[in-house]
């Protein structure tokens, strides 16, 4: 749901301007999406077997979508001139994506999943929120493009066919569930032998720290590392917390750990620089020089051979 992997030459994160409408508006979903082999059964066909948080979350991402808020903004103009910034800013992808299928996580908004599928990327977008989902759907409707939406938890993608997916991104949203460890058993299963899994996360600091700062300028600690629970809720929206959503603190030892414990190798982590010494106080911009507010990290699925080749030794028969 969240988006900070790209950022324009000033460090600002992109979002849609008023001469970006008329091209938006001509980026119609494909008719050909029936019969996606992706799947194992339609979407239709299963519940969507919400808990309570993710009732909430999804109501308040439908609120955020409606409200055309910062964080749930489609791909700009900009963007669809330049997709590398979103969808691959550090490299870390093999292109072309023609031909790969690709699975955005917890993605829906019309940003990453439209960008995929206009560079021909076999692509499927889920995310809980129908509004978040519908912005997708109008980003590439009458285009020749191969992109479906399913509305689901990023916790049970049981309606997806094992180890079918070359790439899976997910954008910030880990936060939204209590559990990481669920996200990343559903996303192990989904991905193919020797596939790119790239995820966003809040880091756990940023989680902990208050919004305001203190009079030196620096921020306090007032969420302990070790809880359970949900985050207390905002009172007003900043751009490091959602006002309405449901969020949870996950430690780094899940956040990495956890990817390990799932059959996953971490190739590379960064910790997008969002700091600006000209920011006033308070901006997020200052905030972020003291408190770091992102991670992103790059998992590759391991190879899991069922039959190793043997050495072979002269003693084996018919040497």
């Amino acid at each position: 749901m969240l988006d900070f992997f790209g950022e324009n030459e000033n460090g600002i994160v992109a979002s849609i301007t008023d001469s970006a409408i008329p091209f938006i508006d001509r980026l119609k979903l494909s008719p050909d999406i029936a019969g996606e082999p992706t799947l194992s059964k339609p979407p239709e066909s299963r519940g969507i077997g919400m808990d309570d948080t993710n009732e909430h979350n999804r109501r308040a991402w439908n609120a955020l979508a409606r409200r055309r808020s910062e964080f749930a903004r489609p791909a700009s103009r900009e963007d669809f001139d330049n997709p590398r910034r979103v969808i691959n800013p550090f490299g870390w992808l093999t292109e072309p994506f023609a031909g790969q299928r690709v699975l955005c996580l917890a993605a829906g908004g019309g940003r990453h999943g439209p960008l995929f599928a206009l560079q021909g990327a076999d692509t499927i977008v889920v995310d809980l929120s129908e509004e978040m989902l519908r912005a997708d759907e109008e980003m590439v409707r009458n285009q020749d493009v191969r992109l479906q939406t399913i509305k689901a938890s990023m916790c049970d993608l049981g309606m997806l066919t094992e180890a079918s997916f070359d790439i899976v991104l997910q954008p910030v949203s880990s936060c939204y569930v209590e559990n990481v460890r669920t996200v990343y058993r559903e996303v192990a299963r989904v991905t193919k032998s020797g596939g790119v899994y790239i995820s966003q996360h809040k880091q756990p600091i940023s989680l902990q720290a208050g919004a305001a700062p203190l009079n030196h300028g620096g921020y306090a600690i007032e969420e302990p590392y070790y809880r359970s629970g949900p985050l207390p809720p905002v009172t007003h929206p900043t751009q490091h917390r959602e006002l309405g959503t449901r969020e949870y603190l996950h430690r780094l030892e899940e956040l990495l750990g956890g990817l390990c414990a799932q059959g996953f190798a971490i190739e590379d982590v960064r910790e997008p620089k969002h700091a600006d010494p000209t920011a006033p106080w308070g901006h997020f911009r200052q905030r972020s020089r003291f408190v770091p507010p992102y991670l992103v990290i790059k998992a590759v699925r391991k190879r899991n051979d069922a039959n190793p080749p043997r050495l072979w030794t002269p003693n084996q028969s018919g040497g």
